[in-house]
């Protein structure tokens, strides 16, 4: 099974702070591993947005230099119609970020590694493992 990192997952990796996650990563397969173009639009917001953006760019770029990331593509476009639809007419919405990464792994049938089981969880046929517990 392949797993697409979420951003929290991402986060948890860079800084360390959840060891379960951390050593899961690290166990895993960098060919079992991959991002989203949408999950590292988020990272280097929040590196630009940080105080320390040199160090967090860098760490970026040593996560991109070892797990490979998918561009958003129009298969993937093509599940983000599906979703939103889904979720708009359950009146159970999730963030419009997590709306693109829910439906690139869709359409990939990929299994999303977050702490934000709740959200991603609301999409119908989507895998989703929290690697922190």
């Amino acid at each position: 099974m392949r797993f697409l990192l979420d951003t929290n997952a991402c986060v948890d990796y860079l800084t360390g702070r959840y060891p379960k996650a951390v050593k899961r990563i690290q166990e895993s397969s960098p060919e079992d591993l991959c991002l989203s173009s949408v999950v590292v639009a988020e990272l280097r917001y929040g590196a630009d947005h940080s105080a320390r953006r040199r160090t967090n760019h860098a760490r970026i770029d040593a996560l991109l230099a070892e797990i490979e990331c998918l561009d958003f593509d129009l298969r993937a476009a093509a599940a983000y119609g599906r979703v939103r639809a889904q979720l708009e007419a359950a009146g159970r919405p999730i963030g419009p970020n997590d709306m693109l990464i829910a439906a690139h792994a869709l359409s990939r049938r990929l299994s999303v590694v977050t702490d934000n089981v709740a959200e991603f969880g609301r999409v119908r046929g989507l895998k989703v493992r929290n690697w922190r517990q």
